[in-house]
C-alpha cells in the first residue's frame, strides 16, 4: 500500500493518527490513537449514527466489529514492517455486553507472529478496562516490508 511506503519515506512510519487518517471507514468512525510508549490505545468517539438500537441506545454490533478489527490491524502496523494493510483471515467475535452511548477504548496484542501470519486478541471497553463489551480473536496475513 502506497500510504503505509510515503508515511514511511517522511518519517512517520510509526504515526498511527495520520494512517487512520488515510483508512475512510476508520474515519468515518471517527478512531483516533493515542500512544504511550509502547502501548496503543485506539479510541472511537460516540456519535449518534453509530447507534444500532435506539431503544437502549446501543452501539451497532458491525460498529463495534469494525472497531476491533481496526484496533487489531493498527497494533499489528505499529509492531511489525508490514508493507501492506494485512488482511483477514478470519477473526472471531463475542460480544459480552452493550455498548452505551459513550467513547469507547480498544487494545490489542499480536499473541503470535510468524512470516505471513500474526494472531491478534483485541478488547473494547467502555468505563472500566477490566469490564470489555467484546473481544477479538484474528488471524491475518502480512506483507514484509
Amino acid at each position: 500500500m502506497k500510504i503505509l511506503q510515503r508515511l514511511r519515506d517522511e518519517g512517520r512510519g510509526q504515526d498511527m493518527a495520520a494512517l487512520l487518517a488515510e483508512i475512510p471507514f476508520a474515519g468515518f468512525l471517527g478512531i483516533d490513537v493515542d500512544i504511550k510508549g509502547s502501548e496503543l490505545t485506539t479510541i472511537m468517539p460516540f456519535k449518534y449514527d453509530l447507534v444500532g438500537n435506539e431503544r437502549l441506545p446501543a452501539i451497532h454490533g458491525g460498529v463495534i466489529g469494525a472497531f476491533l478489527e481496526i484496533s487489531s490491524v493498527v497494533q499489528l502496523l505499529f509492531d511489525t514492517s508490514c508493507e501492506r494493510l494485512p488482511k483477514t483471515v478470519d477473526i472471531s467475535i463475542d460480544y459480552l455486553r452493550s455498548g452505551k452511548p459513550m467513547e469507547t477504548y480498544g487494545r490489542a496484542i499480536v499473541t503470535r507472529q510468524g512470516r505471513r501470519v500474526a494472531n491478534v486478541r483485541a478488547e473494547i471497553w467502555q468505563e472500566e478496562r477490566t469490564r470489555p463489551i467484546a473481544l477479538a480473536h484474528g488471524h491475518y496475513l502480512l506483507t514484509p516490508a
